[in-house]
């Protein structure tokens, strides 16, 4: 890749020393086979612990009222961030956010749980059909990490 288009500042953090950077984190087990975890943007600290949103939305996911979810990090006075979930039912009143929670309460652990779950009519997507985080980010952080919403 020679770069992104009209992006010089994209380009210099993604491409270094001939290399392009992904940003994508994951690790090798002992049998020498890789495993993708997460996005480095996409991983939530919350309380000194590392969530990979990956993880909660495969979770959420399994919920069958669950057609589709994006989790990401919003501002917590306490921890720093808090896991925070949007969801996409398969059917109107499929669920509520209360069970969803309550599924998720049973297989994650308590810092991994979403703390407010938001049932939504769709999920912001870009050109190319990819759940933009991004944007449902924003609608929580201002440029001084503050809690807007």
């Amino acid at each position: 890749m020679k770069g992104y288009w009209g992006l010089p500042e994209e380009t210099a953090r993604a491409v270094r020393d001939g290399w392009y950077f992904t940003g994508d984190m994951g690790y090798k087990d002992e049998e020498n086979y890789y495993y993708i975890v997460d996005r480095a943007k996409d991983m939530i600290i919350t309380g000194g612990e590392n969530v990979y949103s990956l993880e909660v939305e495969q979770v959420l996911s399994a919920h069958p009222a669950v057609l589709e979810c994006a989790v990401f990090g919003v501002p917590d006075d306490r921890w720093g961030e808090a896991v925070k979930a949007c969801v996409v039912l398969n059917a109107p009143d499929a669920a509520r956010a209360e069970d969803i929670l309550s599924f998720a309460q049973q297989r994650l652990a308590n810092y991994k749980t979403p703390k407010t779950i938001d049932i939504v009519a769709e999920l912001p997507r870009s050109g190319a059909g990819k759940i933009l985080k991004r944007a449902l980010r924003d609608q929580f952080w201002t440029e001084k990490g503050k809690l807007i919403n």
